[in-house]
């Protein structure tokens, strides 16, 4: 195998993460009602054990090498952690499971993803599932803050939009590991279609652009044909207008844009919050627990960003944001020498989609984009959201070649 590069001293980082984790846990520890300090110490003993778990597992037992994706993915989730537990120390285990879980797709996906015949023979199903789970949310959702893609299931909230994206990503990849014609790619505009369709009828508009945006770029990886890419963008943005006059009522979501400063007490009141107390952080923040901004609506989940500028400093809030950089940039790198084109397209693909998701989460906060109310990736609370964030890193940490093994030798 060519080599692709040195990889980081996973000792070094992991105690650097870690330190990172007990410094946080601590802070929060000495803050906490009474009531509350032992959901604190479940959570954080049981991340930590988590982590070192897996990676000693990894290491030892799978012979494998480079951690990259993985340190990044539980230095982001550390983050989102910690503000849950100070924000709201009832709900942290409640997170912590959703991260567990998470972690254990991410598993099971990079199982599933070490045998391309089966991605191939499952790429019809996982058609079907998706189509299937928004249409049972279209049909059984409740509106919740605007939009109808929230199912409750015993007490439970799921979001199935997060887990779809990841459906999204391999059946658009499976699909078109062997374009030999247009028929493939008719098959996945079709799919991505009634996806972008079904979300749009849930008024989900922030998720169906982040659809869009990565079926563009799917097809684009596969075709190369702008003259498609372009087609198909005129012909969104055509639907697009069309539902802004037709449907007014829409419209009115992004009057707030650009404009949030004469909106200080009303639609724009998250916006002028974010830019105001994020700005008070500086470079090293105002300390856990000790913000403002953690105050407003949707601190923990839309508005995260400002809250780990404020908290965190600029110096964390810029080390997340190349976070997504760095998967993208990894995944370009590795996806030249990928076994097959469907690992470099999922890898490229699910890297992409983060980037743009937390594009979309930061400049919206900071009024530089509409506001689209996602979240910004493993970060946001969230179970949906961060269980489908960490089954996309499977898609990433399976285009090196070095994950796996192949009769007996690593590639």
């Amino acid at each position: 195998m060519k080599k692709t590069g040195k990889y980081v001293n996973l000792a070094f980082a992991l105690l650097v993460i870690t330190v990172f984790q007990l410094t946080c846990a601590l802070t929060l520890l000495s803050q906490a009602e009474a009531e509350y300090r032992m959901n604190i110490a479940i959570t954080f003993g049981i991340y930590i054990l988590a982590e070192y778990i897996y990676f000693i597992g990894a290491r030892l037992i799978l012979k494998r090498k480079g951690f990259e994706v993985e340190l990044i993915a539980f230095l982001l989730t550390s983050v989102g952690l910690s503000i849950t537990a100070s924000v709201y120390p009832s709900l942290c285990i409640k997170q912590l499971i959703a991260v567990l879980i998470g972690v254990a797709g991410f598993i099971v996906l990079q199982w599933i993803l070490r045998d391309l015949k089966l991605c191939m023979a499952l790429r019809i199903p996982a058609a079907i599932a998706a189509i299937g789970l928004l249409a049972l949310t279209l049909l059984l959702a409740k509106v919740t803050n605007g939009a109808k893609n929230w199912l409750y299931i015993g007490g439970i909230s799921i979001q199935p939009s997060e887990i779809v994206k990841v459906i999204f990503i391999f059946v658009g990849a499976a699909t078109l590991e062997k374009l030999q014609s247009n028929k493939s790619l008719t098959k996945f505009i079709i799919f991505s279609l009634a996806c972008v369709g079904c979300l749009f009828l849930m008024y989900d508009f922030g998720t169906a652009l982040i659809f869009f945006f990565t079926f563009l770029l799917i097809a684009f990886m596969r075709s190369g044909d702008f003259r498609t890419i372009l087609l198909l963008s005129a012909g969104a943005l055509m639907g697009a207008i069309l539902i802004l006059t037709f449907k007014p009522y829409v419209a009115k979501r992004f009057t707030a844009y650009r404009h949030v400063w004469e909106y200080f007490d009303t639609t724009g009141y998250q916006q002028t919050r974010v830019m105001i107390y994020s700005a008070s952080g500086g470079l090293f923040g105002v300390g856990l627990g000790n913000g403002k901004l953690r105050d407003v609506f949707a601190a923990t989940e839309d508005l995260i960003f400002g809250v780990v500028s404020e908290e965190f400093g600029w110096i964390v809030a810029a080390i997340i944001l190349l976070s997504y950089v760095a998967l993208l940039v990894y995944s370009i790198h590795h996806s030249r020498y990928a076994r097959s084109s469907f690992y470099a397209i999922a890898a490229c693909a699910s890297a992409a989609l983060m980037l743009f998701q937390a594009s979309l989460n930061v400049f919206g906060v900071n009024d530089l984009l509409p506001l689209t109310g996602v979240t910004l990736p493993f970060v946001s609370r969230g179970g949906s959201s961060v269980i489908g964030c960490w089954m996309l890193l499977a898609f990433i940490k399976a285009v090196d070649r070095s994950t796996y093994r192949y009769g007996g030798v690593r590639q």
